[in-house]
């Protein structure tokens, strides 16, 4: 089996790399901050304002539902031998997964919606 990444992901890589640079890693210590505030007010699970304004720069970027395989709906669609590289970059970051729609249970909703 060939473990090669093929062209389409190591483009996708390169810009999820620099997503994560520019826009995921500066934001870890806010993240966490964000997450105090929030069980200081009383709720540990109002969304962080930081992973709402990452999405839609996110998906700006091409970088959104990243987990979909390939259907006549998202013919851009990854396998899982694609995504595989993509996931090990997201899960270096708690919350980077959520900032591309790629956590649960957005990745169930997502295939039900495409199907």
């Amino acid at each position: 089996m060939d473990f090669n990444y093929t062209p389409k992901v190591q483009e996708l890589r390169a810009r999820l790399l620099k997503f994560m640079d520019q826009h995921v890693y500066p934001n870890e210590a806010r993240f966490f901050r964000e997450i105090a505030e929030n069980r200081a007010k009383g709720n540990a699970w109002i969304p962080t304002k930081l992973v709402e304004e990452l999405k839609p720069k996110a998906r700006a970027a091409g970088l959104w539902n990243l987990f979909l395989p390939h259907s006549p709906r998202a013919p851009e669609g990854l396998s899982n031998l694609e995504y595989a590289p993509l996931c090990e970059i997201m899960g270096r970051v708690p919350f980077a997964a959520e900032v591309f729609n790629c956590s649960a249970p957005d990745t169930g909703n997502m295939e039900t919606i495409a199907r």
